[in-house]
């Protein structure tokens, strides 16, 4: 029960926690609303002067060899747009020679809304001078500029909408600008501002604290704000370094530039007019400027407060009376638990006929007791089963190892396999992918010629190693009476193929070499070319297209032929070598087959050793996919001419 009343306590501090938080959270996606909002209805305002500069420009250059005619569009321009406090067109210096240096076609709404139009420039407003004429040409974009007062009254902050004018020759021969008042923001953020004073308390909580709502640029500059005296003079950031702890007017400017909105750290409030408020902020879309709102934290935090001790003390109300229940539930679910627990002791200890207790209630606790009783049941007939596999497996494993034995005992096994000839020197290995395999590899000497194979079997496993086993008989006992290794083949694909139910099937390569003349008589059933290595060359076998022993019976074999001098090797391998997988799939295959072969010395054994080892290199920690066997025959016999 303590620890219940911890868990309970910490859960009711969690949830008194989250209510308030979910107030200003709540809060903060009104005004976010709210804000996005007139974040929407100040970029309608904005995308209307941008349009009615944009209608324009197609006539403006279209009208570039006639001066008279700017004024009048100029005119129109104000005329047709009441949002255009003033438009004008500033040429390149001596664009029009006979209208002076500089020409600046003008128009503005006077304080009775009607447009007057003059001309501007000359000695008393030199424009070409100016920064913002040298900006605009040097940027040839459209674009928004910097905030700036009005020249006649220096009183009004305006924005001006500059798009370059060009030339038929791409030209840039002029600056189109179209100024709008910022007092529209400030009148829509005022109401802004009155309708959440409304909408979220009609008390002042804070006792000082109002709504504020101003766009700010980038860097903190005021655009806006309810005392104008700080429009364009005062910055929103070293406000907020003079008055709050250090380092929080950064954390501020990367926050807005980065345009996060969310309330979720308590350094985002600061004092704002001596009092602690929240702010909210909104990125407007197409510029750098940003709408900030300030809302007094008093207000929410009491609000937040209010709801989160409700919440509290509901909690508490529900704590007492689960303390209570648990109490009594605990104490009858405790004791048939406990005589379970006992029992199941037993049961683990190995006895598996203990008797269960008798629970006279049909609940989950009756259940329970039937689940165990299940268990106990399951429990015995598993540990039989389990003492039956066990032994099968160990005899099935028994079986496969001397399996093993027997199938590699069948297979030359002991090197130098013919220690008392210097002709000759041959060397082979076997690596079966499971316990037994379907490859064969054999070699003996009869009448001064080196008969020898290599197969492998459809398939894999204890199948397999049958066939695999028949098929060396055979080739022993049918080598025994014929030197033709097609002659061979051809009784082999015969024996074979009588009774073939499984459909089994076994490629394989023959040969005959002469030790003498060191002349190849040899046939291919199917099987992979091997290579042929010289002094100074590696090439693969030319074969002809037969196809693999027990697939068809009365297959005419054709036999090929071979010229060994001193020294050179034939390497026989199944497809196990060339088509060994790695974690990724990716094949040996035969370019880096016979990349070992041409960096390894002309020596079976180290020939067969190099490439075992570049297989388990490249195959890694892959398991391997199918048998490996591989064969290296050498020649070197000293008597035979090199021509």
């Amino acid at each position: 029960m303590l620890v219940l009343f911890i868990m309970m306590g910490t859960l009711a501090y969690c949830v008194y926690e989250v209510a308030k938080s979910f107030v200003v959270h709540n809060s903060a996606q009104s005004f976010h609303s709210s804000m996005q909002s007139s974040v929407l209805s100040i970029n309608a305002v904005m995308s209307d002067v941008s349009v009615a500069v944009r209608n324009n420009i197609f006539d403006v250059e279209r009208h570039l060899d006639q001066p008279d005619e700017m004024q009048v569009i100029m005119e129109r321009i104000v005329s047709e747009n009441p949002r255009v406090r003033s438009c004008g067109i500033s040429f390149i210096e001596n664009y029009y020679p006979n209208k002076g240096r500089s020409y600046c076609p003008y128009a503005m709404h006077n304080d009775s809304m009607q447009v007057v139009g003059m001309p501007m420039g000359g000695s008393d407003y030199d424009y070409l001078k100016k920064e913002w004429f040298l900006e605009a040409v040097a940027a040839d974009s459209a674009y928004w500029s910097k905030a700036f007062f009005d020249g006649h009254e220096s009183k009004t902050p305006l924005v001006a909408y500059m798009y370059p004018i060009h030339d038929r020759q791409g030209r840039v021969v002029a600056i189109l600008g179209a100024d709008l008042s910022l007092d529209f923001m400030t009148r829509l953020l005022q109401k802004q501002d009155s309708i959440f004073q409304k909408d979220t308390w009609s008390i002042d909580i804070s006792g000082d604290g109002v709504f504020n709502s101003y766009v700010l640029t980038s860097d903190g500059t005021y655009l806006t704000h309810p005392e104008k005296q700080r429009i364009l003079k005062s910055n929103f950031f070293v406000h907020i370094k003079d008055a709050d702890e250090p380092g929080l007017a950064e954390k501020m400017i990367m926050w807005m530039k980065n345009g996060e909105r969310s309330v979720r750290e308590a350094d985002r409030v600061v004092r704002v007019n001596r009092i602690q408020s929240y702010i909210f902020y909104y990125p407007l879309y197409g510029t750098d400027w940003i709408l900030a709102l300030s809302v007094p934290k008093m207000g929410l935090d009491l609000i937040g407060t209010l709801v989160g001790f409700l919440m509290l003390l509901l909690m508490g109300v529900m704590l007492i009376v689960t303390f209570f229940v648990c109490r009594l539930a605990i104490r009858r679910i405790a004791m048939p638990l406990k005589q379970l627990a006992t029992t199941a002791d037993e049961i683990a200890s190995g006895q598996f006929h203990t008797e269960l207790p008798a629970i006279k209630s049909y609940d989950e606790i009756h259940l329970l007791r039937d689940s165990f009783e299940n268990m106990q049941h399951s429990l015995t007939a598993y540990v039989e089963e389990l003492k039956n596999t066990t032994a099968a497996k160990a005899s099935m494993e028994s079986e496969l190892k001397i399996a093993h034995n027997i199938q590699m005992s069948m297979l030359p096994k002991t090197y130098p396999a013919f220690p008392d000839r210097t002709d000759i020197d041959i060397y082979g290995q076997v690596m079966p992918a499971k316990e037994v395999g379907g490859d064969l590899y054999d070699f003996f000497i009869r009448d001064e010629k080196l008969f020898f194979c290599i197969g492998d079997v459809s398939g894999k496993g204890v199948p397999a190693s049958l066939v695999m086993a028949v098929t060396r008989s055979l080739f022993r006992n049918i080598a025994a009476y014929t030197q033709e290794p097609d002659h061979i083949a051809m009784a082999l694909n015969g024996e074979l193929s009588n009774s073939n139910d499984t459909g089994m099937f076994v490629t394989i390569f023959l040969g005959v070499l002469d030790l003498a003349s060191g002349h190849l008589r040899y046939a291919n059933a199917g099987h992979n070319p091997p290579l042929f290595l010289t002094s100074n060359d590696v090439r693969i076998l030319t074969c002809d297209p037969n196809i693999p022993v027990g697939v068809m019976p009365g297959w005419e074999f054709t036999v090929q032929e071979l010229q060994f001098k001193e020294g050179d090797t034939l390497f026989l391998y199944t497809d196990g070598l060339n088509e060994a997988e790695n974690s990724a799939l990716q094949q040996f295959n035969m370019e880096r087959v016979m990349q070992v072969a041409k960096c390894t010395i002309n020596n079976p054994q180290r020939l067969i050793e190099a490439m075992t080892g570049a297989v388990k290199l490249f195959v890694g920690d892959a398991e391997q996919s199918d048998d490996l066997t591989m064969l290296a025959i050498q020649y070197t016999n000293t008597l035979i001419p090199n021509n």
